[in-house]
């Protein structure tokens, strides 16, 4: 039995440093298996003193190349001139997360940094209490940021930041350049997305009702954080199901449906755009007023050590590691290209704006969009299913 004890808790350590389970239950299995070996010292005791002793923070980001990305560029650097660990974790899904946030409450420790996507989420976690106020002064790379994103996110925590801006994207229109000329696409902006000709050739992303109404709004003359009318939008949806192929569910079939010449133009997410021009496809990006813009940020949760959080963000935010990162997972960094300098392969990006201003790029309100998202994801799911 104890040899067997001995090979699990190898195992479960293991599982533990690469951020597969989480610091609590990794100390409950100490516990158990601690009681069931009878031991307070040997390789247990090691273990335990090394977990107690060792500086540690976990991050949850979206896994495969951005982990990569995060990893080489940023974590291993970090823990390398400091000695803290960055324990990485991928997203099993946005909701399932959360679902995990809320059951670690009151703050356990496990859950430190989230690598969070879009405003709204940013509102929803601060709303639910799991943020902090970070102190600015340990983190004097935030001067580099892009002030819009900062100053989007200070207005939903009353002029502090929970989190640091890391990247920039967008959710705006992709399109096959042999069957879509750049002047066609242009010309009809959003409107390419309902576009009869080509019916059969339209793709959409079905698991977001956020962006299918952005562009009815945009489509129907409307904003898409204020629609007034919002039976028009519903009425172009369900056209636009008429001409669609597919709704994709995942980045990997975006990239295959376009790739593949199986859809002429969808919705598409700007990083998934630039790996598919890097690859040779001809793929055009179509980014009309008012495209669907988001920022990734770091999102430091309640009951994390901030002296260890606010260390690692000002080193990811140093501008060899960021714009590193950043041609890694093929979305611009936060950083002010007017004050830090660029690479060209920066700059080519989809979603890169040369000024740091953002102007033209649109966040999601998160009150407007969040208050009623029950009611929309109801009415969209049932659009797409064709009821």
């Amino acid at each position: 039995m104890k040899k067997e004890l001995n090979k699990r808790l190898d195992d479960v350590y293991e599982n533990y440093k690469q951020g597969m389970i989480s610091r609590r239950d990794f100390v409950k299995f100490l516990g158990i298996s601690g009681a069931a070996l009878g031991l307070a010292g040997g390789p247990f005791g090691l273990v335990h003193k090394a977990l107690a002793s060792k500086k540690s923070i976990t991050c949850h980001s979206w896994g495969g190349s951005t982990s990569e990305a995060l990893r080489k560029f940023a974590f291993d650097p970090f823990t390398k001139a400091t000695g803290i660990e960055v324990i990485d974790a991928a997203f099993t899904g946005m909701d399932a997360f959360l679902t995990q946030v809320k059951a670690s409450f009151p703050p356990g420790g496990e859950f430190n940094i989230a690598h969070l996507s879009a405003v709204y989420d940013y509102a929803r976690y601060t709303d639910l209490g799991f943020g902090v106020v970070l102190d600015e002064t340990k983190i004097p790379n935030l001067k580099n940021v892009m002030t819009k994103m900062t100053e989007t996110l200070r207005a939903i925590t009353k002029g502090t930041l929970s989190a640091v801006p890391y990247d920039l994207g967008q959710t705006g229109i992709a399109y096959n350049t042999e069957k879509i000329s750049k002047e066609q696409a242009e010309k009809l902006g959003a409107s390419l997305l309902f576009d009869k000709s080509l019916k059969g050739k339209l793709g959409s992303w079905g698991g977001d009702f956020r962006t299918n109404m952005w562009y009815a709004a945009i489509h129907t003359g409307q904003s898409p954080n204020d629609i007034k009318d919002i039976e028009a939008v519903w009425n172009v949806l369900k056209e636009q199901r008429e001409l669609i192929k597919k709704y994709w569910a995942s980045g990997s079939e975006l990239m295959s449906l376009l790739g593949n010449g199986d859809i002429y133009a969808t919705v598409a997410w700007s990083g998934r755009v630039a790996a598919l021009q890097e690859q040779g496809h001809p793929i055009g990006y179509l980014a009309p007023d008012g495209t669907y813009s988001w920022m990734e940020y770091m999102y430091v949760i309640k009951g994390t050590d901030l002296d260890v959080a606010q260390k690692l963000l000002n080193f990811m935010l140093e501008p060899g590691a960021a714009i590193a990162v950043a041609k890694g997972q093929n979305y611009p960094p936060s950083l002010d290209p007017a004050k830090i300098p660029m690479p060209d392969e920066i700059k080519k990006l989809p979603a890169f704006d040369p000024t740091g201003k953002l102007e033209g790029y649109l966040f999601a309100d998160p009150v407007y969009w969040n208050k009623n998202q029950l009611d929309w994801t109801e009415k969209w799911d049932r659009i797409m299913a064709g009821k």
